[in-house]
């Protein structure tokens, strides 16, 4: 049965709607994640102090759009919004985000669920973006159906709606790396200044979004140089040559047009910063870089009047680099390391993505496979040409994979979400050609594993950050492979506190991971807990909350290479927890 534009669209709308209303309650209840505790203040202060000191390691749009919001938000409301521009943690000390973070939303006698509900809002509008731009390139590409299925595999991804209320940078890089993909391969297929100025424009925002991005840089001159090849075929060699010429030139006002972008954007970012602090920030940022023919360029551009906005702009890139060599401590597979494992994100990624997508996604390779002959390898030029955008869309899912394959920084599947919409829209022409055969056995199948998709994810709600699939054993079971952002980012504060409240808990001492002030929920019921305590500290009749990556954290064994004490939760062991809050916070009642 064939869907016309009109029925398409308003079933597009009526997805993306539903999508908004399951991020958007869902959130409701959560509290102030990890990231989010620096994001969220370093946004707010962007935009009422024009000063980039806090978190640059992170480009500023997405944390622009959050710290507007709170702006606007206050301005409505009338809600005042102090902020601690006197505390050490802005005047003294260097990127202090962590510090100044807590100090803004949880001692400045500010109102730190106002302030976060309104920074998440932008987050959402994000989420739509690029759900639209999802559907429309699917559709361009497979029609009516497939873009619809594509928007569904989207609509109802738990990892999508878990990160897209978040105020943190992986859906809107998923957004800007898509999107800037899409004008890019529009200028290729016909290469006019309209086409060429949307993908430089998108390209800078691409750059003002997250600094991984710069693998667009190789992809699309890898893309470029592919396309100059099979539109030139067999046409000769002056022919190919003069067209080579004339794409690389235009991939470089491309390039231009980004960078022209990002100058004024980073020049309203530093525009409060001191020149002196700037630079002095910078020298001790990058005093360990090992590059120096990197890092030295950066600090000269910090103190040049000029340039001090491009210097802000790489300090950035640099730091992101060393973050991604150096890791970060985590737990995987019953081992505790900070070097990373070459099988953390295929893992991770068979235990995350539903079950469902992962069947759909075996029946359509199996399908493309069918449909491949020996006139495809004969015709395989024309066949670039005429199914482009596969191509460019395959291509950056195998760039992306395996350049994250290579990363020591293993924290979780939000780091190659990029990679998902290629998923949804490729396993979606398939999908689509599969229900359209009207004698197809496979029919009837796909439709139940569809359903079974969307009911699976609805099932998790609200606790969609927590999703792990059937192989894992579901929610409940996810903490024993890996936690970090896969489960446990201190989402669950708030729903501790209605715990201790509903059961009469006075006093408790908790270990937790996360964004938000056990002090500041709990006031004087909370007694501060660390895994390396001596548990024979705790009173005869205590109560213990650890958050999932610290107990794991410390139940873990040390990887090969990695010197550092574990075991310090093995004692836990012989207990059983009394409740699991969120599937990420376990709460012991220790009686000796």
């Amino acid at each position: 049965m064939k869907i016309n534009h009109a029925t398409t669209n308003l079933l597009a709308a009526v997805l993306l709607i539903f999508m908004l209303a399951l991020g958007f309650f869902s959130v409701l209840g959560d509290s102030t994640t990890m990231d989010e505790l620096a994001h969220i203040p370093a946004g707010y202060s962007y935009i009422v102090q024009k000063d980039m000191r806090l978190n640059p390691e992170h480009p500023p749009l997405l944390k622009d759009l959050a710290g507007l919001a709170v702006l606007i938000g206050s301005k409505i409301t009338g809600t005042k919004i102090n902020f601690p521009g006197q505390d050490a943690s802005w005047q003294k000390n260097i990127n202090a985000q962590w510090d100044f973070g807590a100090k803004f939303l949880y001692q400045s006698d500010n109102d730190p669920d106002k302030i976060v509900l309104w920074a998440r809002l932008p987050m959402l509008l994000i989420m739509l973006l690029l759900g639209l731009y999802v559907f429309k390139w699917c559709r361009e590409i497979y029609g009516n159906k497939a873009g619809l299925i594509a928007l569904f595999f989207y609509s109802f991804s738990p990892t999508f709606l878990a990160h897209s209320r978040l105020v943190t940078t992986d859906v809107g890089a998923a957004a800007a790396f898509f999107i800037a993909l899409y004008y890019f391969v529009r200028w290729l297929k016909k290469q006019n200044l309209t086409n060429l100025i949307f993908a430089g424009v998108a390209l800078g925002l691409a750059f003002l979004t997250k600094f991984s991005l710069i693998l667009i840089i190789p992809l699309f001159g890898f893309l470029t140089l592919i396309w100059v090849l099979v539109k030139n075929w067999p046409k000769g060699k002056p022919a190919l040559l003069k067209s080579a010429l004339k794409s690389f030139v235009w991939l470089a006002l491309i390039g231009v047009i980004a960078m022209a972008l990002v100058w004024p954007v980073y020049l309203y970012h530093t525009w409060n910063y001191p020149p002196d602090k700037q630079r002095a920030d910078t020298e001790f940022i990058l005093d360990s870089y090992g590059n120096r023919l990197l890092a030295e360029p950066v600090v000269w551009a910090a103190s040049q009047p000029l340039l001090r906005p491009y210097g802000q702009f790489f300090l950035g890139v640099l730091m992101v680099i060393q973050r991604a060599v150096g890791g970060n401590t985590t737990y995987f597979l019953g081992e505790v390391s900070n070097l990373g494992w070459p099988s953390y994100f295929p893992i991770v990624f068979l235990l995350k993505v539903p079950l469902a997508l992962l069947a759909l996604m075996l029946i359509s390779l199996a399908c493309s496979i069918y449909q491949i002959n020996r006139p495809f390898f004969k015709k395989s030029f024309r066949w670039l040409k005429e199914n482009f955008s596969q191509f460019a869309l395959a291509s950056l899912f195998i760039l992306y994979w395996t350049t994250t394959l290579r990363s020591n920084l293993n924290i979780g599947v939000r780091h190659i979400l990029p990679t998902f919409p290629v998923l949804y829209i490729l396993v979606s022409g398939q999908i689509a050609k599969l229900l359209n055969k009207k004698d197809s056995i496979l029919k009837p199948l796909v439709t139940l594993v569809l359903i079974w998709y969307g009911l699976g994810t609805i099932m998790v709600y609200p606790f969609f950050l927590t999703y792990f699939n059937e192989l894992a054993g579901g929610p409940e079971n996810g903490y024993k492979y890996v936690t970090d952002s896969n489960l446990d980012w201190g989402q669950d504060l708030k729903r501790l506190v209605q715990y201790a409240q509903d059961n009469n808990i006075q006093s408790i001492y908790l270990d937790y991971f996360g964004g938000d002030s056990p002090a500041y929920r709990f006031g004087g019921k909370y007694q501060y807990w660390w895994g390396e305590r001596n548990p024979k500290e705790l009173p005869e009749d205590a109560w213990l909350a650890v958050s999932a990556t610290f107990l794991q954290g410390g139940r873990g064994v040390t990887a090969a290479g990695f010197n550092q004490t574990t075991g310090f939760y093995d004692w836990l062991n012989s207990y059983q927890p009394v409740a699991v809050i969120g599937n990420s916070i376990f709460v012991y009642h220790i009686r000796k």
